[in-house]
């Protein structure tokens, strides 16, 4: 199995590579600037230059690929633009691609903590933040509208993300709700929600929250 991953220079990104490798995947790193990332070219894994924002790039660097992984952040950006931009340019170019299936990861401010409630509409939600959230509900935003024919979902790591680091091989699933007290998880576990999604399609067309 083959599976293209954008993104793949940041903390997630190297995660979902190095588990992926691990499970004998096919993997091909898509960064913007490949000489910063040089030591991510190893057994089983393509370095390559791509711009997720750019859908003929994406076309080109997923092409031949069973699945695409995207765990996308820029700071140079405003988040609105970036995360709408790259999120229509992936399901435009891995059409084009005939890729089925795309495993992006979330933000947890755009889960809920009650019916209709996301954690970015609370009143004590610090309002510097909300730009970034808002630009992943976004992303989410656009997805609900591609065709059927692109499978895709949203793995939404908790706000207390890889402190620890520490792989333990477990994790929990849930739908688009805040964890009960917040949650963590290590990118590592993370990096295994993310490629058990992306090797065992369980969940089509939605968001989800994983925690350990």
């Amino acid at each position: 199995m083959s599976v293209v991953v954008f993104g793949a220079g940041g903390r997630v990104g190297r995660a979902v590579v190095a588990e992926a490798v691990s499970r004998g995947l096919a993997v091909t790193a898509v960064v913007r600037t490949p000489e910063r990332h040089a030591d991510l070219a190893a057994p089983g894994v393509e370095l390559v230059a791509g711009d997720a924002g750019d859908p003929d790039s994406v076309a080109r660097t997923g092409a031949g690929h069973a699945v695409a992984v995207a765990a996308l952040y820029r700071a140079d950006v405003a988040a609105a633009e970036f995360y709408r931009t790259t999120t229509s340019a992936l399901v435009t170019g891995l059409q084009g691609a005939d890729v089925p299936r795309l495993v992006t990861v979330g933000v947890a401010t755009t889960l809920a903590v009650a019916p209709g409630v996301l954690v970015h509409d609370g009143p004590e939600f610090p309002s510097e933040y909300r730009a970034f959230s808002l630009g992943h509900q976004a992303a989410l935003e656009v997805l609900s509208g591609a065709p059927r024919r692109l499978d895709w979902v949203v793995v939404t790591p908790p706000m207390d993300l890889g402190h620890d680091g520490v792989r333990t091989g477990r994790y929990r699933i849930g739908g688009p709700v805040l964890p009960e007290g917040g949650g963590h998880i290590s990118h590592a576990d993370l990096a295994i929600a993310v490629v058990d999604e992306a090797e065992r399609p369980a969940h089509h067309r939605t968001q989800v929250a994983v925690w350990a």
